[in-house]
C-alpha cells in the first residue's frame, strides 16, 4: 500500500509563512521572530530588551501585520497616568450621559515602549490588563480582546528616570526576549534595503500582509493544546524549576507559574516545528527566554560576571534528560 506523508500542521505552516513574510521587512533576527510567535500562540506577553535602533518596534508592528491583528503603540513616560492607557469617561452634553473614551489598551497587540519609564501606578493598571485581560475604569470593569497581548520594551543601558519593574509584574511576562545587534552581513543587507528605498513606516508597500485569520490562529492554539507530553518530560520541567530554587547562586528562583509557562511555551515551539510530542530539546531551546527574568542573582554571582542565562545553562546541564 502506498504511504502518504503526513501533511504539515497548521501551526508549522504559520511559522514558516510568518518568518518568510517578515523577512520582507526584517533582516535576520530569526530566533527573536520565533520567540515572539511562540508568545502569541501561547497567549503570553513579551518583554523585549535591546538598545535603541535594533528594530524592536518594527518586529512588533510587522508580526501584527502578518497575523492580521490590531496594533497600537504607547510611549511610556514618567508623567503618564493610568487614564492615558486605559481611557476615561467623558460627559456628552448632547445625550447628557457619560461615555467611555477608550485608551490604547483596547487593542489586540499593544507595544508598550520603554515600560520601565512608567510610574508604579501606571504599571499596575497595565498589569491588570495583562493578567486578567480586563481593565477597571472608575469602578467599571471592561473586557479586553481575547487575544490581547503586550509586547513591552526596555533599554538595558539607561537607568536614569526609570522605575524598575516589580517582580510580580516581571513574572507575568511569558518571555524575556533579547534583541541583539545584527551580524555584519545582516547589517550590510539592511543598509542595501534602505538604499533601495525601504521605508519601515510603509509595511504594506514592503509586501507585508496577513497570512491567516483569527479563526485559523485559534486552530493553531488547539494544535498546541493537543501536543503530547510524557510524564517523564513533565517531571523534567518540574526538576528544572526546582533546581533554580536550590541554586546557591540565586536569591530567588522560579515559581510554579514559571513551570506552567515553560510547558506552554515549549508546546508552542514543538507545534511550530511540526511535531506533536514535546521533547527535552524544545524545552532547552525556549527555557532561557522563559526563565531569565524570573531569577535574582546573589551579589557574589553578579560580581563573578555570571548572568541569568549562565545559571540557566548550568541547571539545564545538571538535570538528567529523560530518554
Amino acid at each position: 500500500m502506498e504511504s502518504h506523508p503526513t501533511p504539515p500542521s497548521k501551526t508549522h505552516q504559520l511559522a514558516q509563512q510568518v518568518t518568510q513574510m517578515l523577512s520582507r521587512a526584517i533582516v535576520g533576527q530569526h530566533a527573536v521572530i520565533e520567540q515572539l510567535l511562540v508568545a502569541v500562540l501561547a497567549q503570553g506577553h513579551v518583554l523585549m530588551e535591546g538598545v535603541p535602533g535594533v528594530a524592536k518596534t518594527l518586529l512588533a508592528r510587522g508580526l501584527a501585520a502578518c497575523l492580521g491583528l490590531e496594533f497600537k503603540r504607547i510611549q511610556l513616560t514618567p508623567d503618564l497616568m493610568p487614564s492615558d492607557i486605559l481611557g476615561t469617561y467623558v460627559f456628552d452634553f448632547t445625550t447628557k450621559e457619560f461615555h467611555l473614551r477608550r485608551g490604547p489598551i483596547f487593542t489586540t497587540l499593544l507595544l508598550a515602549d520603554e515600560i520601565n519609564r512608567a510610574p508604579a501606578k501606571t504599571q499596575s493598571a497595565l498589569l491588570e490588563g495583562m493578567q486578567e485581560r480586563q481593565v477597571t475604569i472608575e469602578g467599571v470593569t471592561d473586557q479586553l480582546d481575547d487575544n490581547f497581548t503586550v509586547f513591552a520594551t526596555q533599554n538595558p543601558i539607561e537607568y536614569e528616570g526609570t522605575y524598575p519593574l516589580p517582580e510580580a509584574q516581571l513574572d507575568r511576562f511569558l518571555l524575556k526576549v533579547i534583541v541583539d545587534y545584527p551580524t555584519p552581513e545582516e547589517e550590510d543587507e539592511l543598509l542595501a534595503r534602505f538604499h533601495r528605498g525601504f521605508d519601515p513606516q510603509k509595511l504594506r508597500e514592503a509586501g507585508l500582509e496577513p497570512v491567516m485569520t483569527v479563526a485559523e490562529l485559534d486552530e493553531c492554539r488547539q494544535e498546541i493544546v493537543n501536543v503530547n507530553v510524557e510524564e517523564a518530560v513533565l517531571h523534567y520541567i518540574g526538576e528544572i524549576i526546582r533546581r533554580t530554587r536550590d541554586s546557591g547562586q540565586l536569591v530567588l528562583g522560579c515559581s510554579p507559574r514559571a513551570a506552567v509557562m515553560l510547558l506552554q511555551a515549549a508546546k508552542a515551539l514543538t507545534a511550530m516545528h511540526g511535531a506533536d510530542f514535546l521533547t527535552p530539546d524544545d524545552i532547552k531551546t525556549i527555557a532561557p527566554a522563559v526563565l531569565r527574568h524570573r531569577l535574582i542573582l546573589r551579589p557574589e554571582a553578579d560580581i563573578e560576571g555570571l548572568s541569568p542565562d549562565d545559571i540557566i545553562q548550568n541547571i539545564l546541564a545538571s538535570v538528567p534528560v529523560p530518554r
